[in-house]
């Protein structure tokens, strides 16, 4: 399956929640730290738990970088932990001259095996191609981010009187020749969010920032429905697989996600 379609037939089942596998080992339950892998230990049993109700599984590079080499390894092994029907995305936020992303697209596509991924624009169009040749997957451009930081480039105003971030929505329309685009638009700019859902087109969209950031589901939810889009991603990463820290997280993990989907439908009806 393309990516496109693992991330519609979830949309068409009801399922809208991304979960996000940003584990850190100061943050999960102190009784898998005896564990022989304990951050793999975590992943596994967060995704058994609620990949009947994932529409996606995010895993932020950062999180597993930072332990050198068997980091890479707990990657590439959560990955493939992941059902094949399930949109898998590498949140890594690549984008650099034009030979050196290939590489980075080779490396995630080809040996991790991954759906999708972030991708910032900044450095222009020859950026972003190498990963867009890859017509079965999907990639996301940052456009307007949950972070305070936003403030300082993307929202820049522009001569015409538009802003960055818009510029970079245009730009990600044209290059969906192959509907293979998206743009990451944060959660917690639901204005923005509201003002300019128009012009998305066939994008489409994964919405970071619900919960521990201050995004409203609510408030998401309700702009897609008003302008009758069903093709979003809302991720959660620490509101899902750090609910609970005892032996039952993985439950409580489950049962947040279960409620959420829930919730979603509820608004979308």
């Amino acid at each position: 399956m393309k990516a496109s379609e693992k991330l519609i037939q979830k949309n068409n089942e009801g399922k809208f929640i991304c979960v996000g596998l940003d584990t850190d080992l100061a943050k999960i339950p102190k009784h898998l730290h005896s564990s022989e892998n304990p951050v793999l230990e975590f992943n596994k049993k967060i995704i058994e738990a609620t990949y009947r109700h994932a529409a996606a599984y995010k895993i932020n590079f950062a999180f597993y970088e930072k332990l050198g080499a068997q980091g890479f390894d707990i990657l590439h092994a959560t990955r493939k932990l992941i059902p094949d029907d399930i949109l898998t995305i590498a949140d890594a936020k690549r984008g650099d001259i034009g030979n050196t992303s290939k590489y980075y697209a080779d490396a995630v596509f080809d040996i991790f095996g991954f759906d999708s991924i972030t991708v910032h624009p900044y450095m222009g169009e020859d950026s972003v191609k190498p990963f867009l040749l890859y017509e079965d997957k999907l990639i996301f451009i940052l456009a307007l981010t949950s972070n305070p930081g936003a403030e300082d480039f993307e929202k820049l105003k522009l001569s015409d009187g538009s802003y960055l971030f818009q510029k970079i929505i245009n730009k990600a329309n044209n290059w969906n020749e192959k509907n293979n685009c998206g743009i990451v638009f944060g959660a917690t700019k639901s204005s923005e969010l509201k003002e300019n859902i128009s012009s998305f087109g066939n994008l489409f969209v994964l919405l970071p920032g619900v919960g521990a950031q201050g995004g409203s589901l609510e408030d998401v939810v309700a702009i897609f429905k008003e302008n009758n889009s069903r093709k979003f991603l809302i991720n959660v990463s620490r509101g899902i697989i750090y609910k609970d820290n005892t032996e039952n997280f993985d439950s409580m993990a489950q049962e947040e996600i279960v409620l959420m989907n829930q919730k979603v439908l509820k608004l979308l009806s």
